[in-house]
């Protein structure tokens, strides 16, 4: 395994890790203090744009590949950007519904529909173990939906099944703008030069169009939306989760996808249930059941042995670093 290879698995942890930070900093402060999904979505890529612009800006070999992109991918990652919105949006409604940790178990389907997915659009899976991990993950979710606990809000369970296809697509999308085709990762295609947009530069714009579809959708709902608005208790809760759930996590996944695709990197960043979950019985006193650790248990597996289980002779063959 090559060192191209090792960071794109580490980033891909990384993602994963990142982006299950966000319900705990919404559910444990920002929700408590009064304000709810929309708000804190605008705020949350306020935070995150500041942050990887200043994150760009600081970079000399950034600022000169941003003067390299024309206008026409400009506007395709500002568009990628805005779609992020759609599993946002439904993600967090259901968080507000619902235990965290269940929304997590969920989400973890994701993976698989991005494997799906990818036979069409990116760099497949190959290898009949790859693909039997897809039916033991649909079986963990199934074990893990029919033991929720009475009372259980039926609309944020809706909402959390509906979170991981669009942010399956969202995963594809971004991918394809990082330069992963059908058959081949970015790396692959550019020789072991990375995306073709480079994570700092992508990522910057990426969430200026995040951040400007969350405002229209604040406008539009009228939602209050001024500092003054937000209750001082919020206000590290919207940090936290616009540089860790935001910032450093979708720079995080992008980067990992350019190295070894969409689907393998979807597949590190299962760590996310993990981090929730943890996160959920920690600090916000949620209960497990034993039916649902066997659930959870069952999912992680199936999507983690599709990693594991590819042949290497499928792996991508990445150019070292120079």
């Amino acid at each position: 395994m090559n060192r191209r290879r090792i960071v794109g698995i580490g980033l891909g942890a990384l993602a994963g890790a990142a982006y299950g930070t966000g319900p705990l900093f919404f559910k444990a402060w920002v929700f408590p203090a009064g304000v709810g999904w929309i708000a804190m979505l605008m705020w949350r890529f306020m935070f995150a744009t500041a942050v990887s612009w200043l994150w760009l800006l600081l970079q000399p070999g950034a600022r000169s590949a941003l003067r390299d992109v024309d206008r026409r991918t400009t506007v395709r990652l500002l568009l990628t950007g805005s779609f992020f919105i759609v599993n946002a949006s439904v993600y967090y409604a259901a968080i507000e519904k619902i235990d965290i940790s269940l929304v997590a178990l969920l989400m973890s389907i994701y993976p698989a529909l991005v494997a799906v997915l990818s036979l069409r659009l990116g760099y497949k899976f190959q290898g009949k173990l790859a693909w039997g991990s897809l039916a033991i993950v649909i079986a963990g979710t199934a074990l893990t939906v029919g033991n929720i606990k009475a009372g259980t809000s039926q609309d944020g369970i809706v909402l959390a099944l509906l979170s991981p296809v669009a942010y399956a697509f969202y995963i594809v999308i971004t991918a394809w703008m990082a330069g992963e085709r059908p058959g081949q990762t970015a790396d692959m295609r550019s020789e072991g030069k990375g995306a073709e947009v480079s994570p700092p530069v992508a990522g910057a714009i990426m969430m200026t169009g995040t951040w400007i579809a969350t405002l229209i959708l604040g406008i539009a709902t009228r939602t209050p939306l001024l500092p003054t608005d937000v209750p001082a208790a919020a206000w590290p809760g919207l940090a936290g989760i616009g540089i860790f759930a935001a910032a450093i996590a979708i720079q995080a996944f992008y980067a990992s996808a350019a190295r070894i695709g969409a689907a393998q990197a979807s597949l590190m960043a299962t760590v996310e249930p993990i981090v929730v979950i943890f996160l959920g019985i920690t600090f916000l006193s949620e209960t497990f059941s034993p039916i649902k650790a066997v659930g959870a248990v069952v999912v992680m597996s199936g999507v983690l042995l599709a990693q594991f289980a590819t042949p290497s002779e499928s792996r991508p063959v990445i150019l070292e670093e120079p």
